[in-house]
């Protein structure tokens, strides 16, 4: 088994919560790649964060938190900025997110920051999320893509609060194509596609990813499962049924167990194998939708067998 890397944010989401009758925000250490390092660690995978961390205490945490759920920070660079926060808020499961800080500590990452060799060894390279939205990052993971020997997988995570101007999102749409035309693997939410593709069904984008030049397609559709586009047929993954509290991570969880699993397995030869790999990354989100935070929900490989036996 080889090892992954995984570029992108790392931050601090602040999630509403109450105490003592009155409403506070909860920390926790977040950020979607991250959240996919992680879970990679989780499931037994080797993993590698490249991305940049503040320089102050918070950025300390993150460092220290990744370290000891076994991700590796040989790519990551401390900048001088403070960490940036994301807050939460829940009119259900779903959380909505609003970014605070400036300079952006998670977007400070250059092409110049890469360590080449660690890319170039990677059996799985991983990019996407809110740092696409920003020069430097967009030109690191360019430059990242561009170098990698490895299994590429891209997973757009859109945020419509950091979207800016009209003029955004046909830019961000530029982008998404150009890293999924060579993609082993695009996920994305069904909030992704409709965001960046509303006049299209689900089924429709995940055929256009797949007519760019993405290999398989994953498009998930919260508790309704996913869909899967690895030949010319789209079909239905059915999601468990669970108790969803929290829906924070949950795709992250998704992105992070197909990486695992194709450490584990290498590129399935056939349809049959994505599917089976994603109804395995759906029982993952489950029991992610079932614990309260993002990173720290992630499971172990046993805690799947064991919630979801047979």
């Amino acid at each position: 088994m080889g090892y992954a890397v995984v570029l992108g944010e790392a931050l601090v989401d602040l999630l509403d919560a109450e105490y003592d009758g009155q409403p506070v925000y909860r920390q926790a250490i977040g950020g979607g790649p991250l959240n996919v390092a992680v879970a990679v660690a989780r499931l037994g995978g080797d993993v590698q964060f490249v991305g940049s961390f503040g320089d102050d205490a918070l950025g300390q945490r993150i460092r220290a938190f990744l370290d000891a759920a076994g991700v590796g920070l040989a790519g990551a660079v401390t900048v001088p900025a403070a960490t940036a926060l994301a807050v939460a808020t829940f009119s259900g499961p779903e959380p909505d997110f609003r970014f605070y800080g400036e300079p952006r500590s998670y977007a400070l990452l250059g092409p110049d920051d890469l360590d080449v060799a660690l890319v170039e060894g990677a059996d799985v390279l991983y990019c996407g999320s809110i740092v696409l939205l920003d020069p430097p990052v967009l030109a690191a993971a360019r430059r990242a893509w561009s170098i990698a020997g490895a299994l590429r997988v891209f997973d757009p995570n859109v945020r419509p609060s950091l979207l800016g101007g009209p003029g955004a999102l046909g830019g961000l749409r530029e982008v998404v194509a150009e890293f999924a035309a060579s993609a082993h693997l695009v996920k994305l939410s069904s909030a992704d596609a409709r965001l960046l593709y509303p006049d299209e069904p689900v089924e429709g984008v995940a055929a256009y990813l797949r007519e760019l030049g993405a290999a398989t397609v994953v498009v998930t559709l919260g508790a309704d499962g996913a869909l899967v586009a690895a030949a010319e047929d789209v079909v239905r993954v059915p999601a468990p049924k669970v108790a969803a509290t929290d829906a924070t991570g949950a795709g992250d969880s998704v992105m992070g167990a197909l990486i695992a699993e194709l450490l584990a397995a290498g590129e399935p030869v056939d349809p049959t194998g994505w599917r089976d790999r994603v109804a395995f990354a759906l029982r993952v989100a489950g029991l992610v939708c079932e614990s309260p935070g993002g990173a720290t929900a992630m499971p172990t490989r046993a805690a799947v067998a064991a919630r979801f036996p047979g």
